[in-house]
């Protein structure tokens, strides 16, 4: 009896799904093995998303919230239980994302993997003099943060010249700061105290004039009857628009701000954070900021030599997390990096390094592209960790497109057969010889390579770079071939962003498209950010003999309890707000008499409800066709007009901003990682768009590490020979026929077994 119990509890191998019908699945059923790594493959916007975090995800996270307090819950957003008829056997799920971390300016590398934590635990054991507890050495405690700039390494100064025009008066509108207008109320108060004449040119105050205008803390004035405070110009500033958070204020505010406030190291503590007392305890001759400011790589081999009993473990741990990174290809980092500053891919191997650390097991991992930022070196590093996840008893679910990450799969499962309505199906789930067998696109593409490119193109002339030295860049020259595709490429860490990002944006002609956020809200989706709904209100208008204002969701014809969202937001204090769909609206964020008005049988919420592929067929010419088929070109045909942008991944961002760069005429494109989110069929079509752009008589610069891209490439530029410190150097210049020939780097060598030399 007591052995039957026992089995039927080991009798859970497998996660059930049943029926799940999120976004475009089809109504999808699938078995997925527990405590194995199972691979999810399949086109951009197959559905690989909507099932892995959109179901299995989603509802691990809402079954765990349901386990709080009815008072608990209370804080957090509802979640909606996602659309499957069934859900099996789900282990508590952890979602190991590319979101950038927090843009938190206390959380550091160091305070993210808890590494500092441990370093500060050592100091307070070992250092010499002895100064306290671990708090003593913390910069997020008063204990331990340096007092002038509360532990943040920097103080925030004024720039006076971004608030102030000092050869006008305040009669004639001298103070450029926003809401300090002429007669303006805040205007009036500086005028009315009768400290300054309205009439003289701020450069010709006094000393003792400036000062107060500028500086005199807050002081009641009687002015005749009337008594009211008087601050200075910067004083007010200060606390009207600095003690906000950054980004609750409003878009001209925050415009102003970024003009106006520069950041300079503290002097008291140089940028170290700490106060003098944890500054004074040292290890070996080493205080704790300066193991923190030193390379990770050299940390590691720092802590390896701190050799007492009394932190043994501790060190241990240390030592492993430290090692970890090192192995992840985080080595070039530092402890004390600021979170805000690491890419997507940095971010989410730094969360991995911090699950790695876990005593959880039986947890379900889920992960985006692991992969992405990562030189076919790197991604062996990144496998070994995968492996490591799972082989601790986790099931590791993970969402990939690189045939390396895929050839490690216990399981996989392929969505498709394409993108949007065309996908959404199980084409396959089985190991991966049984997927190289089987007659899907994705089984089809894994063994597929891209020869090299001969003849190469020619360039029609160079751009040079000179004394490139920014972060771990030495002092490099290199020119940049024009009129041809170049491959700029390296380890992560070597130098390529700073080298290309560092030198060539401020260059006239130079058009840079990067994965980062759209700037733009909820509001945006791709028909207003690209302009094809312009066209597509004039269409309406024209058709049914209205004002094209109508038609717009952010003008007359959006409907009032949503304000055009079609979303509700509920904003909570201490969490992320909840979005509910709009009642009135039903999520359509037009009024109904916008909707009945129609364009050959559709209305404006069913045209922006189309994809890019259906609505190329519904807008056979004119300006709008033009501007479809630009984003079928970049490969977003299963992209809906209407989606928001906040929905969109960082490759997908990066192709819409480039679809709208192709509609003017440019000279030279930066393109940073254009694979991201790209299955193996795809890179076919983004190398034929990169060689149309070239053909073009553009130049393309290309930020990358897949291997397709450099062997279809006429020039490459090899960073390294490591990263951090081991990096920064050109160390290859040529032809990818010549790298493959003669090149001893790291890509060399995986660019040579690609080709099959």
């Amino acid at each position: 009896m007591e052995q039957r119990a026992r089995n039927a509890a080991d009798s859970h191998d497998v996660i059930e799904v049943r029926g799940a019908r999120e976004n475009n699945l089809t109504g999808v059923s699938v078995d997925i093995p527990k405590r194995r790594l199972t691979v999810f493959t399949g086109v951009s916007g197959s559905g690989k998303s909507s099932l892995v975090f959109g179901t299995i995800a989603a509802e691990s996270q809402r079954l765990i919230n349901e386990t709080y307090s009815a008072f608990l819950q209370s804080f957090m957003p509802s979640l909606s239980r996602p659309d499957v008829d069934a859900l099996r056997n789900l282990s508590a799920a952890i979602v190991v994302d590319q979101e950038r971390m927090g843009a938190n300016s206390r959380s550091t590398v160091g305070t993210a993997t808890d590494a500092y934590a441990m370093l500060r635990i050592v100091f307070s054991r070992l250092g010499d003099p002895h100064v306290g507890s671990a708090g003593a050495f913390s910069f997020n405690l008063a204990e331990g943060m340096c007092p002038t700039c509360e532990g943040l390494g920097r103080v925030s100064d004024l720039d006076v010249h971004a608030m102030v025009d000092v050869e006008r008066s305040l009669n004639d509108g001298a103070i450029l700061v926003p809401n300090f207008a002429v007669d303006s109320w805040y205007w009036q108060t500086i005028v009315r105290s009768g400290l300054f004449d309205p009439d003289a040119k701020l450069q010709d105050y006094t000393p003792q004039q400036w000062q107060d205008f500028l500086h005199k803390p807050a002081t009641k004035i009687k002015m005749g009857s009337n008594n009211w405070t008087y601050e200075g110009l910067a004083v007010k500033v200060r606390r009207l628009y600095l003690a906000k958070d950054r980004e609750s204020t409003q878009p001209h505010i925050r415009a102003f701000v970024d003009r106006a406030v520069t950041f300079t190291t503290c002097a008291d503590c140089g940028g170290a954070r700490l106060n003098r007392a944890a500054l004074s305890s040292r290890i070996a001759g080493r205080n704790i900021a300066e193991c923190a400011a030193m390379q990770i790589s050299d940390l590691a081999d720092f802590v390896r030599s701190v050799d007492d009993p009394s932190v043994a473990p501790l060190v241990a741990t240390l030592r492993e997390t430290l090692d970890s990174l090192v192995e992840i290809g985080l080595g070039y980092l530092s402890l004390d990096r600021e979170s805000a500053t690491l890419s997507g891919g940095e971010a989410q191997r730094v969360k991995m390094v911090r699950h790695l650390g876990s005593s959880l097991s039986d947890v379900t991992y889920v992960f985006d592209e692991p992969t992405v930022g990562l030189h076919p070196h790197d991604i062996a590093r990144m496998n070994d960790l995968l492996l490591r996840l799972r082989d601790k008893g986790n099931t590791v679910l993970v969402v990939e497109h690189k045939p390396e990450t895929i050839a490690i799969a216990d399981h996989v499962v392929d969505l498709g057969p394409g993108a949007g309505s065309a996908g959404g199906r199980i084409c396959y789930t089985g190991d991966v010889t049984g997927l190289r067998r089987s007659d899907t696109l994705t089984g089809r593409h894994l063994d597929h390579r891209v020869t090299l490119r001969d003849p190469v193109r020619r360039p029609t002339g160079q751009l040079p770079i000179r004394g490139a030295d920014l972060h771990n860049l030495r002092d490099v020259d290199v020119n940049l071939p024009l009129g041809v595709l170049t491959v700029v490429t390296g380890v992560a860490g070597s130098g390529k962003s700073s080298l290309i990002h560092g030198s060539l944006p401020r260059r006239s002609g130079v058009v840079v498209v990067d994965q980062s956020p759209i700037r733009g809200s909820r509001r945006s989706n791709p028909a207003t950010y690209t302009g094809l709904l312009d066209p597509i209100r004039t269409a309406f208008a024209k058709a049914n003999g209205v004002k094209a204002a109508l038609f717009s969701a952010n003008s007359e014809g959006a409907c009032p309890t949503c304000k055009g969202i079609g979303l509700v937001y509920t904003d909570l204090a201490m969490m992320a707000g909840v979005a509910t769909v709009c009642e009135r609206c039903e999520g359509r964020r037009y009024t109904d008499e916008v909707l009945t008005y129609t364009l050959r049988g559709k209305n404006i919420t069913e045209v922006l409800a189309m994809s890019v592929t259906e609505a190329r067929e519904f807008f056979p010419g004119g300006q709008a066709r033009a501007g479809l088929d630009r984003l079928a070109d970049v490969g977003l045909g299963y992209l809906g007009l209407g989606q928001p942008l906040t929905t969109l991944s960082g490759g997908e961002r990066q192709r819409l901003k480039l679809a709208i760069h192709m509609a003017e005429k440019s000279s030279t494109y930066v393109l940073d990682e254009p694979t991201t989110g790209l299955h193996l069929a795809d890179v076919d079509q983004l190398l034929a768009l990169l060689d149309r752009l070239v053909d073009g008589g553009n130049t393309v610069i290309v930020i990358e590490h897949h291997q397709a891209v450099m062997a279809h490439a006429d020039w490459i530029i090899d960073l390294g020979p490591g990263a951090g410190h081991d990096g920064g150097r050109v160390v290859f210049t040529g032809t990818p026929a010549d790298l493959v020939a003669h090149g001893d780097t790291l890509t060399a060598r995986h660019l040579r077994e690609y080709v099959g030399g």
